[in-house]
Protein backbone atom coordinates (compact mmCIF):
# COMPACT_ATOMS: atom_id res chain seq x y z
CA UNK A 1 0.00 0.00 0.00
CA UNK A 2 1.47 3.04 -0.89
CA UNK A 3 2.06 5.94 2.16
CA UNK A 4 -0.05 8.05 -0.22
CA UNK A 5 -4.05 8.37 -0.09
CA UNK A 6 -5.86 4.74 0.40
CA UNK A 7 -5.94 2.69 -3.11
CA UNK A 8 -9.30 2.60 -4.70
CA UNK A 9 -11.05 -0.40 -6.18
CA UNK A 10 -13.05 0.59 -9.47
CA UNK A 11 -13.48 -3.54 -10.17
CA UNK A 12 -13.47 -6.11 -8.43
CA UNK A 13 -11.20 -8.33 -11.16
CA UNK A 14 -8.47 -6.91 -12.78
CA UNK A 15 -8.15 -10.02 -15.33
CA UNK A 16 -7.44 -8.24 -19.11
CA UNK A 17 -5.01 -6.55 -21.37
CA UNK A 18 -3.36 -3.70 -20.60
CA UNK A 19 -0.77 -1.02 -22.49
CA UNK A 20 1.62 0.59 -19.54
CA UNK A 21 0.97 4.21 -19.33
CA UNK A 22 3.82 6.39 -19.89
CA UNK A 23 2.80 9.23 -18.56
CA UNK A 24 2.11 8.24 -15.25
CA UNK A 25 4.62 5.41 -14.68
CA UNK A 26 8.01 5.48 -13.15
CA UNK A 27 10.69 3.10 -14.47
CA UNK A 28 13.35 4.39 -12.11
CA UNK A 29 16.38 2.93 -10.42
CA UNK A 30 18.86 4.33 -8.09
CA UNK A 31 22.70 3.70 -8.07
CA UNK A 32 25.36 4.81 -4.64
CA UNK A 33 27.75 7.19 -5.81
CA UNK A 34 31.18 7.66 -4.52
CA UNK A 35 29.76 5.11 -1.31
CA UNK A 36 28.20 8.49 0.27
CA UNK A 37 25.17 9.36 -1.53
CA UNK A 38 22.59 8.00 -3.71
CA UNK A 39 22.13 9.24 -7.48
CA UNK A 40 18.20 8.54 -8.85
CA UNK A 41 17.36 8.14 -12.12
CA UNK A 42 14.70 7.02 -14.80
CA UNK A 43 13.81 6.28 -18.24
CA UNK A 44 11.34 8.58 -20.27
CA UNK A 45 10.22 6.57 -23.13
CA UNK A 46 9.31 3.21 -23.00
CA UNK A 47 6.01 1.22 -24.22
CA UNK A 48 4.86 -1.96 -22.43
CA UNK A 49 1.85 -4.30 -22.02
CA UNK A 50 0.63 -6.87 -19.50
CA UNK A 51 -2.12 -9.51 -19.84
CA UNK A 52 -3.14 -10.18 -15.96
CA UNK A 53 -5.23 -13.35 -15.46
CA UNK A 54 -6.08 -13.51 -11.71
CA UNK A 55 -7.72 -16.92 -11.77
CA UNK A 56 -4.65 -18.43 -13.67
CA UNK A 57 -1.90 -15.96 -12.45
CA UNK A 58 1.04 -18.57 -14.22
CA UNK A 59 -1.17 -17.36 -17.71
CA UNK A 60 -0.17 -13.53 -17.34
CA UNK A 61 2.64 -12.13 -19.69
CA UNK A 62 4.65 -8.63 -19.48
CA UNK A 63 6.54 -7.25 -21.80
CA UNK A 64 8.38 -4.06 -21.79
CA UNK A 65 10.56 -1.95 -23.81
CA UNK A 66 12.93 0.81 -23.11
CA UNK A 67 14.49 3.57 -25.19
CA UNK A 68 18.04 3.42 -23.20
CA UNK A 69 19.05 6.94 -24.95
CA UNK A 70 15.96 8.25 -22.74
CA UNK A 71 17.89 7.65 -19.46
CA UNK A 72 17.42 10.87 -17.28
CA UNK A 73 19.36 11.82 -13.79
CA UNK A 74 19.05 15.44 -13.51
CA UNK A 75 22.62 15.69 -14.77
CA UNK A 76 23.52 16.14 -18.65
CA UNK A 77 26.86 15.24 -18.68
CA UNK A 78 25.85 11.90 -16.27
CA UNK A 79 23.23 11.25 -18.38
CA UNK A 80 25.62 11.57 -21.44
CA UNK A 81 28.15 8.56 -20.12
CA UNK A 82 24.81 6.45 -18.93
CA UNK A 83 24.20 5.99 -22.61
CA UNK A 84 27.87 5.28 -23.42
CA UNK A 85 29.76 1.79 -24.16
CA UNK A 86 30.61 1.83 -20.29
CA UNK A 87 27.30 1.74 -19.43
CA UNK A 88 24.13 1.21 -21.35
CA UNK A 89 25.90 1.47 -25.02
CA UNK A 90 22.40 2.84 -26.45
CA UNK A 91 23.77 3.90 -30.21
CA UNK A 92 24.63 -0.40 -30.16
CA UNK A 93 21.77 -1.02 -27.72
CA UNK A 94 19.14 0.90 -28.64
CA UNK A 95 16.44 -0.71 -26.07
CA UNK A 96 16.31 -2.31 -23.19
CA UNK A 97 13.52 -5.31 -23.05
CA UNK A 98 11.99 -7.14 -20.03
CA UNK A 99 9.82 -9.86 -20.96
CA UNK A 100 8.02 -12.23 -18.24
CA UNK A 101 8.43 -16.28 -18.39
CA UNK A 102 6.48 -16.98 -15.19
CA UNK A 103 4.24 -14.90 -13.22
CA UNK A 104 2.46 -15.99 -9.88
CA UNK A 105 0.50 -14.11 -7.37
CA UNK A 106 -0.03 -14.61 -3.10
CA UNK A 107 -3.04 -11.94 -2.57
CA UNK A 108 -2.24 -8.61 -3.47
CA UNK A 109 1.51 -9.44 -4.34
CA UNK A 110 2.33 -11.00 -7.85
CA UNK A 111 5.96 -12.06 -8.44
CA UNK A 112 6.78 -11.50 -11.76
CA UNK A 113 9.99 -13.48 -13.10
CA UNK A 114 11.37 -12.58 -16.82
CA UNK A 115 14.53 -12.08 -18.92
CA UNK A 116 15.90 -8.46 -18.73
CA UNK A 117 18.37 -7.77 -21.70
CA UNK A 118 20.88 -5.07 -21.35
CA UNK A 119 23.52 -4.52 -24.00
CA UNK A 120 22.72 -7.53 -25.58
CA UNK A 121 22.44 -9.55 -21.94
CA UNK A 122 20.01 -11.74 -20.88
CA UNK A 123 19.59 -12.43 -17.19
CA UNK A 124 16.45 -13.38 -15.33
CA UNK A 125 15.33 -11.21 -12.45
CA UNK A 126 12.39 -11.36 -10.10
CA UNK A 127 10.72 -8.68 -9.45
CA UNK A 128 7.52 -8.45 -6.41
CA UNK A 129 4.57 -6.28 -7.64
CA UNK A 130 2.35 -4.69 -4.81
CA UNK A 131 -1.21 -4.31 -6.37
CA UNK A 132 -2.08 -0.73 -5.59
CA UNK A 133 -5.61 -0.68 -6.74
CA UNK A 134 -7.94 0.25 -9.59
CA UNK A 135 -9.53 3.32 -10.73
CA UNK A 136 -12.17 4.62 -13.72
CA UNK A 137 -10.69 7.63 -14.79
CA UNK A 138 -12.44 10.95 -15.63
CA UNK A 139 -11.93 9.96 -19.55
CA UNK A 140 -13.50 6.90 -19.28
CA UNK A 141 -10.36 4.43 -19.09
CA UNK A 142 -9.62 1.88 -16.51
CA UNK A 143 -6.62 2.06 -14.86
CA UNK A 144 -4.86 -0.73 -12.34
CA UNK A 145 -1.51 0.27 -10.46
CA UNK A 146 1.55 -1.35 -9.28
CA UNK A 147 4.30 -1.33 -6.96
CA UNK A 148 7.35 -3.00 -7.03
CA UNK A 149 11.12 -3.10 -6.68
CA UNK A 150 14.63 -5.54 -7.18
CA UNK A 151 18.21 -5.36 -6.63
CA UNK A 152 20.56 -6.24 -8.97
CA UNK A 153 24.45 -6.49 -10.19
CA UNK A 154 24.95 -4.35 -12.82
CA UNK A 155 28.28 -5.89 -14.06
CA UNK A 156 25.75 -8.99 -14.60
CA UNK A 157 24.53 -7.19 -17.88
CA UNK A 158 28.42 -5.86 -18.42
CA UNK A 159 27.68 -2.33 -16.85
CA UNK A 160 30.99 -2.44 -15.37
CA UNK A 161 32.41 0.98 -15.49
CA UNK A 162 34.07 2.30 -12.40
CA UNK A 163 36.84 3.82 -10.43
CA UNK A 164 38.66 3.56 -7.10
CA UNK A 165 38.19 6.06 -4.57
CA UNK A 166 41.16 7.54 -2.90
CA UNK A 167 39.73 6.80 -0.03
CA UNK A 168 38.79 3.28 -0.57
CA UNK A 169 35.58 1.45 -2.18
CA UNK A 170 34.36 2.72 -5.86
CA UNK A 171 32.75 6.31 -7.34
CA UNK A 172 29.43 3.75 -8.85
CA UNK A 173 27.75 0.75 -6.23
CA UNK A 174 27.36 -2.05 -8.13
CA UNK A 175 24.42 -2.93 -6.64
CA UNK A 176 21.29 -0.70 -8.42
CA UNK A 177 18.01 -0.66 -7.19
CA UNK A 178 15.68 -1.04 -10.12
CA UNK A 179 12.22 0.76 -8.88
CA UNK A 180 8.74 0.56 -10.81
CA UNK A 181 5.64 2.83 -9.85
CA UNK A 182 3.17 1.21 -12.65
CA UNK A 183 0.10 2.87 -14.54
CA UNK A 184 -1.51 0.71 -16.95
CA UNK A 185 -4.77 0.76 -18.55
CA UNK A 186 -7.23 -1.48 -19.54
CA UNK A 187 -7.24 -2.12 -23.38
CA UNK A 188 -10.71 -1.71 -25.23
Amino acid sequence: MSEFDDATTAIADITGDYTIDPAHTRLGFVARHAMVTKVRGHFDAFTGTAHVDTANPAASKVDLAIEAASVTTGNADRDGHLQTADFFGAAEHPQITFSSTEVSRDGSTWTVTGDLTIKGTSKSITIDFDEVGSAQDPFGNTRVGFEGGVTVNRSDWGLNFNAKLDTGGVLVSEKIKLEFDISAIKNA
